[in-house]
């Protein structure tokens, strides 16, 4: 008995044996991918560089933190993905221009070769390598290239939230919730609990001041603790409002502290009292100081935008 088979069904039979074969094929290595600066294919198949006289905005997906590259003189605003499983691997790095125009929309996650991502939060720069935590990880990447470097998991954190990195290498990065917590993580990746408890109070935000101690700010109250080394607490000073999340010490001993409950950002010149310098920011998340322009830049989270204060 002859059996018939339609065009549609043998097109399936094809296709379904093709693509076994694919899957069964070992699969090449390829090497990491960084992205490239805004542009587009003309006519004649030729990729040009956006020209001089455009200007595009945006590029943003819940930006929970930046950092600056001052030899690019470049912001690194740090995206989360989608947020829609907890093991989704699409969080993803933009580079910025000062102005907030931007300059390549997906530098690190313009593909997935080698590179493991998720929501990633705080970020520093320090000696050539961008760090950031991600999903109970501390992430490095080449700073010239965006190549991943190292992932250091933090055993018996919860929720790694803001980091800095000390002139030795050595990271400190903040534990929001449950309970307020701050960890260490030496250049060799030995991890250990730096602080643990009051006066930390959801802390958040973490800089290193120019002794190389450790600066925090808490979203539970305005409390701005700073830590010597050995994990005592040496002085705390405070914002005008609580619910804060960034802080920047810039070389003269200031600190400026952004509030994402209350949309400000508090100054503390040394032996003085806070005072307010900009107020009515959106959800002012973990910002970065611009040291090139002089400028202060603040994610906005949801609001999938960065905002720009110029310091005087």
């Amino acid at each position: 008995m002859d059996i018939k088979i339609s065009h549609s069904a043998s097109r399936r039979v094809v296709l379904a044996v093709l693509t076994a074969a694919v899957l069964a094929a070992p699969t090449a290595a390829q090497d990491f991918v960084a992205g490239e600066p805004i542009g587009a294919l003309n006519e004649s198949g030729e990729w040009l560089p956006m020209s001089d006289n455009v200007t595009v905005y945006g590029s943003f997906h819940f930006t929970e933190s930046c950092t600056f590259d001052p030899d690019k003189n470049l912001v690194l605003a740090m995206n989360a993905g989608n947020r829609v499983e907890a093991n989704d691997d699409d969080g993803f790095v933009s580079l910025i221009n000062p102005d907030g125009s931007v300059h390549t929309p997906k530098w690190i996650g313009a593909t997935r070769d080698g590179l493991e991502l998720h929501d990633p939060l705080g970020s520093a720069v320090a000696d050539g390598v961008l760090y950031t935590v991600d999903s109970g990880y501390v992430r490095l990447f080449d700073l010239a290239t965006g190549r991943p470097q190292r992932s250091i998991p933090v055993p018996g954190s919860t929720l790694l939230n803001g980091i800095a990195v000390a002139d030795d290498g050595t990271i400190y990065a903040s534990n929001t919730r449950p309970t307020g917590q701050l960890w260490r993580v030496t250049d060799e990746g030995e991890v250990s609990l730096f602080a643990d408890g009051a006066p930390l109070d959801s802390p958040n935000g973490v800089a290193i001041d120019q002794e190389g101690n450790i600066v925090v700010v808490n979203i539970g109250n305005n409390a701005v603790i700073t830590y010597d080394p050995n994990g005592s607490v040496i002085r705390t000073e405070h914002a005008v409002e609580g619910g804060n999340d960034g802080v920047v010490v810039t070389a003269d001993g200031t600190k400026y502290v952004s509030s994402v409950r209350y949309g400000s950002v508090s100054r503390i010149r040394p032996g003085q009292e806070a005072e307010i310098i900009a107020s009515g920011i959106p959800s002012a998340a973990s910002m970065c100081y611009d040291s090139t322009q002089n400028q202060l830049v603040i994610p906005l989270n949801p609001n999938y935008a960065l905002a720009f204060v110029k310091l005087n």
